[in-house]
C-alpha cells in the first residue's frame, strides 16, 4: 500500500445483498452518506449505476456543504463498487464478501487521497458514515425503514 492509500474494512451483519442494496440507491444512502454531523438529502444524491455513469452526492452540515461528483469505474453487483472522484481522482473500491452466515465482509480501497482526506478527523468522519451504515443495516433487518 503507498501513503496515498487508505484501505477500510467492516464485517456487518446483514446479508450481501441488502449490504449492496443500500450502496447505490438514492433512498438509502440518504440515511447513512457522510459523516456524523452532516446529511445528505435524497435530492442531492445521482446515481447512474453502471461504468461510466455519474455519481454524485451533495452533503449538508453545521459548517457547510460538500458535493461529491465521481464516475463509476466497475459495477459488478452484489461483489463490487467503484469509483473515481473528478475533482480529485481518488479511486474507492468497495469489495463485499459473503461471510455464508449472514453477515458480510466489505473493504473499501481508496487511492490517490488527499492529504486532506488522510487526516484523522477526515479519516474519523469516513468511520462514522460506516457507523451510520451499520445502524441502518440493523433497521432494515428489524423491518423498520425510519
Amino acid at each position: 500500500m503507498n501513503d496515498d492509500e487508505l484501505v477500510y474494512r467492516r464485517v456487518f451483519h446483514a446479508p450481501r445483498e441488502l449490504v449492496w442494496r443500500c450502496l447505490p440507491e438514492p433512498a438509502e444512502l440518504a440515511h447513512f452518506w457522510g459523516p456524523s454531523g452532516m446529511a445528505t438529502p435524497i435530492d442531492g444524491i445521482v446515481v447512474e449505476l453502471r461504468p461510466g455513469g455519474r455519481f454524485e452526492t451533495l452533503m449538508l452540515g453545521e459548517h457547510g456543504s460538500h458535493r461529491m461528483v465521481a464516475t463509476f469505474t466497475d459495477v459488478v453487483p452484489p461483489e463490487r463498487l467503484a469509483w473515481v472522484e473528478s475533482a480529485t481522482g481518488m479511486h474507492t473500491t468497495s469489495t463485499l464478501n459473503d461471510l455464508g452466515d449472514g453477515r458480510t465482509a466489505v473493504v473499501i480501497h481508496q487511492r490517490n487521497v488527499p492529504d486532506t482526506m488522510r487526516m484523522p478527523g477526515a479519516r474519523n468522519g469516513f468511520l462514522s458514515s460506516l457507523d451510520k451504515l451499520e445502524g441502518h443495516l440493523a433497521h432494515l433487518m428489524q423491518g423498520d425503514r425510519s
